[in-house]
């Protein structure tokens, strides 16, 4: 119950069996308190109770009772309870702060408490008179500590008292049951006295052990103004401090946080009485930064101690598993020796040795019945067979020529089984390839069959014969069919002029023109067919188109096999136009396209002069928009085509000699020239204008679309010559080629043909106007 609030069983403990001198401080010494001192005056037998509790305890040599002056009454309450009990009452002046347990202690027995010990180290033991009297209720009564009596004080109430108040008890709930009445100027609240108490944050603060008054003073009455100024090292605080201490100094290394120099000075000694700071002149709050000081030092010292606490731990840990460790080694070991003495004194070897044995002598035994096939083993016999008999023959290198043998047989046998099994798959896939087909692809692979047949006994009659171009790049059947529509669009023109067409394709009136027409002329090729193979089994080899595995290539180079049979017989029943060949093609797409242009201009002069209307509505084949019907219809228009030369029956054909194919794009120029200028010739020898409205297709813009287009009117337009009468062209032939610009520059070529149809267009169109 004192100031500091040390528990009494901790102290009593600290001085069992060294307490010499027992001391209760009675000298409440600090202004305006007086709990104390009524309870010794109420109470004075339960304390003098308390005290002999206390005695029997510690059975000290000597009790005294310290008492101020200042407490007459309470001084003659102790003496008549104590009359009959050894205890010694003793009064003291009233100074403050002699109410402080080590000045208290120096006042009654001049010993002093040695720096950072405590009383008991010099055999004293200090007590409270409220805790003297605590101990009395608790032993006597049984009666646990739940009130004490406090001061209520200050100009604020209208009657200062003391009171028994429960501890826990709001201090708000005190001052409004005693009549408080809060100053204007300055509400404060005390916790304590004047020079050791500190100011509450609020009223709801609760009473406790410590709490032995509450003071509410005015403005007037303790002002709270502090104006703090620079030390003026006047001294006073150290003349003042009970304790002997340097407060000017503690307040600098506090201030700066230099708490080993506070250490170092005694900061714990100071009993924060206040009495420094309450001679200041220079009003420094000096116990305000003592105590901030203490406070820190207690937090560093716990940091301190749980780090130092931890520390230990980790030690302790590392210590126990590094023994840990050491007794499992030990104990390892012991067993492995105590294993290797049972194998000695058993007779046996080391089991791990052991167990190698048995792993080796397993691993051979593996190796002993492993399946080894009949040939190498034989092989491996021989061999070793031989090596042995080299060795007795002293040879340094055996004959292995067996092994290299068997090595090469082993060889063979895997590339024939890789053979089969690709022959195998192509079978399977060709197989797969021919059931999915539908019954035209079926037409088509049957015809490409047949074109094979012919072309295995053609090379068998005439080696020199060269292939015919065949469909090297997937693009020229969109050539092809470029083709077909431009045949189409002059087909149209022709029908315009002359009704007799319609009596040539019955099947275009009918619900479906182009498949009627397919149709149609399928029949007729083989029906020419047949008979060209009766007739004629000595076919060029130049009718046999090039396998290739695309379907749709194979489909036009089948047609275009099928349209050379269909020549070959024709030649057969007109032998003069079998000096006729193909043109040589051009491998320059820009040449080829030229000269194209000039063949097809050429041919149709060639057909105008003819006067053959029934020709102009065979020429194109209905328009498909399927590269495979696309092919086919191209192929019965060149029939058609080679039919109406063949009727035109025209023997002077027989002096026109054909250009050979050639492979150079520069010989192919010249080639097209020459047509080029035989077809003028002609034109101006007949004088007939209508064969100007013939106009030339317009150029592709595929390179390769051009080239077979120029392929496919080459062979028209050599055909349509060799029925023309000008066996005397061939003369001036070679001057009009010579001379021609368009051998030299391909350019200038295509742009005079582009003229050239142009013109033939606009005569066209004069020519269907006047019709109409």
């Amino acid at each position: 119950m004192g100031g500091a609030g040390f528990p009494t069983a901790k102290k009593i403990q600290s001085g069992l069996q060294r307490t010499e001198i027992l001391i209760l401080n009675a000298a409440e010494c600090e202004p305006y308190i007086t709990a104390d001192d009524r309870l010794m005056q109420d109470f004075a037998q339960e304390v003098i109770e308390g005290i002999n509790i206390l005695k029997h305890v510690l059975k000290p040599k000597l009790t005294i009772i310290g008492i101020e002056d200042n407490k007459p009454e309470a001084i003659k309450a102790l003496e008549m309870a104590a009359a009959d009990e050894d205890i010694v009452i003793r009064v003291i002046p009233t100074k403050y702060p002699s109410g402080g347990e080590k000045q208290l202690i120096k006042i009654l027995t001049n010993l002093e408490v040695p720096v950072g010990g405590i009383p008991a180290d010099i055999g004293l033991m200090v007590q409270n008179i409220g805790s003297a009297y605590a101990i009395k209720r608790a032993v006597c009564n049984g009666e646990p500590l739940v009130e004490r009596v406090v001061t209520l004080t200050g100009k604020t109430f209208k009657k200062p008292r003391n009171v028994w108040a429960l501890i826990g008890t709001p201090v708000q709930a005190l001052l409004d049951e005693f009549g408080y009445k809060a100053d204007k100027k300055s509400q404060r609240l005390i916790m304590g006295g004047p020079m050791m108490g500190f100011t509450l944050p609020h009223a709801n603060v609760p009473i406790t052990k410590t709490a032995n008054c509450i003071l509410a003073p005015t403005f007037r009455e303790i002002d709270p103004r502090s104006h703090e100024i620079a030390c003026i090292r006047c001294s006073q605080c150290a003349e003042a401090c009970p304790a002997s201490l340097l407060p000017q100094q503690l307040q600098w290394y506090a201030k700066s946080q230099e708490y080993d120099k506070c250490e170092e000075l005694n900061l714990k000694d100071c009993i924060e009485c206040g009495a420094c700071a309450f001679v200041c002149p220079s009003e420094i709050p000096l116990v305000q930064y003592y105590r901030q000081a203490k406070a820190e030092i207690r937090t560093r010292k716990a940091e301190s101690e749980a780090a130092e606490r931890a520390k230990v731990r980790f030690e302790e840990k590392k210590a126990r598993l590094e023994r840990d460790k050491a007794e499992r080694e030990n104990r390892f070991k012991k067993a492995a020796d105590d294993r290797r003495k049972q194998m000695k004194s058993s007779g046996g070897d080391d089991a791990i040795a052991a167990a190698i044995e048995r792993v080796k002598a397993q691993k051979a035994g593996a190796d002993t019945t492993s399946e080894v096939k009949p040939a190498v083993a034989a092989a491996i016999a021989r061999a070793k067979a031989k090596q042995a008999e080299a060795a007795k023959q002293g040879q340094a290198e055996p004959d292995n020529s067996e092994m290299a043998k068997l090595r090469e047989e082993r060889k063979r046998q895997a590339r024939e089984r890789k053979a089969q099994k690709a022959t195998d798959s192509n079978a399977v896939e060709n197989d797969a390839g021919t059931t999915e087909q539908d019954p035209k692809k079926a037409a088509i692979a049957a015809a490409l069959a047949r074109a094979k047949a012919k072309k295995a006994a053609q090379q068998q009659t005439a080696k020199s014969a060269g292939d015919v171009e065949s469909n090297e790049q997937s693009a020229k059947r969109d050539a092809v069919a470029a083709a077909i529509a431009r045949a189409k669009a002059r087909k149209e023109a022709s029908q315009a002029e002359t009704s007799s067409s319609e009596s040539e394709s019955p099947a275009t009136e009918t619900g479906d023109a182009k498949k009627a027409a397919v149709a149609a002329a399928i029949a007729r090729a083989k029906a020419r067919k047949k008979s060209t193979q009766a007739e004629a089994p000595e076919v060029d080899s130049e009718t046999v188109a090039p396998e290739s595995d695309d379907p749709k290539k194979a489909a036009v180079a089948a047609a275009i096999a099928r349209a050379k049979a269909r020549k070959q017989a024709t030649q057969a029943e007109t032998p003069e136009v079998d000096s006729e060949t193909a043109a040589p093609e051009s491998d320059d797409p820009k040449k080829a396209a030229v000269a194209a242009a000039v063949a097809r201009a050429k041919a149709r002069k060639q057909a105008a002069q003819a006067d053959t209307p029934e020709a102009e509505s065979e020429t194109a084949a209905p328009e498909s928009d399927d590269p495979k019907k696309a092919a086919v219809a191209a192929a019965i228009a060149r029939a058609k085509a080679r039919k109406q030369a063949a009727q035109a029956d025209t023997p002077e054909a027989e002096s026109e000699a054909a250009t050979p194919e050639l492979d150079d794009p520069k010989k192919a120029i010249v080639a097209a020239a020459v047509a080029r200028a035989k077809a003028r010739k002609q034109a101006a020898q007949d004088d007939t204008p209508e064969a100007d409205s013939e106009t030339a297709a317009p150029e592709s813009d595929d390179p390769k679309q051009a080239a077979v287009a120029a392929a496919i009117a080459r062979a028209k337009a050599r055909k349509q010559a060799a029925q023309a009468e000008a066996p005397e062209v061939d003369s001036q032939t070679t001057a009009s080629d010579s001379n021609s610009p368009e051998t030299e520059d391909p350019k200038k070529a295509a742009v005079a043909a582009a003229i050239a149809r142009a013109k033939a267009r606009k005569l066209e169109q004069e020519k269907n106007k006047e019709n109409n």
